[in-house]
């Protein structure tokens, strides 16, 4: 064999073999909202051996039927998931469609939001993933104990139900506390995670919200004092979990944790400094709603698009002053005093206007009651959008685009595009769903996937 052969041979090694943290490189313009793969060179190859690993196969009929090292199905048909998970059947490219037409307006805004009906950007890849973290993905948490006279900013709060809006930091605490994912030799973790509260720091007297960013110093200090494991990596290989908006600007005394460490934020603006795209995950705010799941047919949705809401935005009055006389987008700018669910279940559309934060829960109350999401947050790095293909189950419109709102969402309906987007947004409800045990797929799950696509590729085996 030449030389060259050799060469190449080793390349190709390299490339398959390694442990890629990202399945795909993609790049946004974030003005147009186009989005454009930039693929390697060794991308076919990758394919071809990919396709041909039948174990790892997974069709139309197999649905979401993976295997725990228990031998028992990860959540599939679990009550609590609604029954069987289904999967959109990949029937075509989600590079291959972009309409005439697609383009409304120069300044960003797309009539036309299927530009790739699939759900998921490449679902095979994702499947392959998932079942790989799902086996082998390993976190350490830093140890506290009951006495702590801060348990209750560091341990799981197991009494109840976590509730509020930013309870998704609560679940994912508690669910990450009882799952396989933890291990206690920290030379076996890929992750460290950082278990501090920022909500209950924010409502503990003894700190508040003015003492939260000194107490996180303070915290770094200890345990990179304590411990041997951020000194090595400079919290590269660290994370925390939350919600509320102060998670955001917590890090300012800790430049290390902000610039170094993954931040899984509700809070994911990344025109805002304190957040990098990419390095940190974008995470849900869901309002958690136990019991059965209503539903309401999409003929039975009346109302072309609803909202209500504080004016804490400009993009938020803009909103109402532009719409609030409309007969068939429906915007308050106060809460109502009919059932917020019943204006989620009649309407086809869902406004989530910015407020203070480009988050809301507005996107996870749309897709919980099985309503379009539309959203006016410019700036915003949606979750779970590694994974998800946003434009498949909502309407991205720019800000500055809101006079033009009310004729992009009929164009949407009229072209009969409303009843795909619908079918979507139920084929993703599964994701943003938190339970208190997890299911395969659902928030919790979702989260840990980004971490693991997120995780340092480089393993550090020496704590000397």
């Amino acid at each position: 064999m030449t030389s060259a052969s050799l060469i190449i041979l080793k390349l190709i090694f390299f490339f398959v073999t390694s442990n890629s943290s990202t399945s795909k490189l993609v790049t946004y313009d974030h003005h147009d909202h186009h989005q454009f793969n930039l693929k390697s060179p060794f991308d076919d190859v990758v394919r071809v051996l990919h396709e041909e690993q039948q174990s790892l196969s997974i069709t139309a009929d197999d649905g979401f039927g993976l295997s725990h090292d228990d031998g028992t199905d990860g959540g599939v048909s679990s009550p609590e998931s609604g029954g069987d998970i289904e999967m959109v059947t990949a029937n075509k490219s989600r590079h291959e469609v972009m309409h005439e037409d697609g383009q409304l307006s120069a300044r960003g805004s797309t009539v036309n939001p299927l530009n790739a009906k699939e759900v998921y950007h490449e679902k095979d890849i994702f499947l392959e993933d998932y079942k790989q973290m799902n086996k082998s993905l390993r976190i350490y948490i830093y140890p506290h104990t009951k006495t702590d006279p801060f348990a209750n900013i560091f341990l799981p709060d197991n009494r109840g139900s976590p509730g509020g809006n930013y309870a998704s930091e609560s679940y994912f605490k508690i669910a990450l506390s009882m799952s396989h994912f933890v291990t206690q030799d920290p030379s076996k973790a890929d992750l460290f995670f950082l278990p501090f509260s920022i909500a209950s720091m924010r409502h503990d007297k003894r700190i508040g919200v003015g003492g939260i960013k000194t107490f996180i110093k303070d915290y770094i200090f200890n345990i990179s004092h304590k411990y041997p494991f951020w000194n090595r990596t400079g919290g590269a290989d660290h994370f925390y979990v939350a919600c509320h908006s102060i998670g955001r600007t917590a890090m300012e005394k800790t430049p290390q944790v902000r610039i170094n460490a993954i931040q899984a934020v509700c809070s994911s603006s990344y025109f805002l400094q304190g957040y990098s795209a990419h390095k940190d995950a974008s995470i849900p705010q869901i309002w958690p709603r136990p019991g059965v799941r209503p539903t309401r047919h999409p003929s039975k949705r009346k109302v072309l698009a609803f909202y209500a809401g504080a004016m804490n935005s400009r993009v938020r009055e803009s909103l109402v002053q532009t719409w609030s006389n409309d007969s068939e987008i429906s915007v308050h700018q106060n809460r109502l005093n009919t059932p917020y669910s019943e204006s989620l279940l009649g309407s086809k559309f869902c406004i989530h206007a910015k407020g203070f934060e480009v988050n809301t829960a507005r996107i996870g109350d749309a897709i919980y009651y099985g309503c379009v999401p539309v959203v006016l947050a410019d700036h915003y790095d949606l979750p779970f959008g590694d994974i998800l293909n946003w434009n498949s189950f909502a309407v991205v419109v720019a800000t500055q685009d809101i006079a033009l709102l009310k004729r992009i969402l009929k164009k949407i309906v009229e072209s009969d595009e409303y009843t795909q987007l619908q079918k979507n947004v139920v084929q993703v409800q599964k994701h943003f769903q938190w339970h208190k045990v997890p299911v395969d797929f659902d928030t919790f799950y979702m989260v840990m996937y980004e971490l693991w696509v997120r995780r340092s590729t480089v393993r550090i085996h020496s704590f000397n």
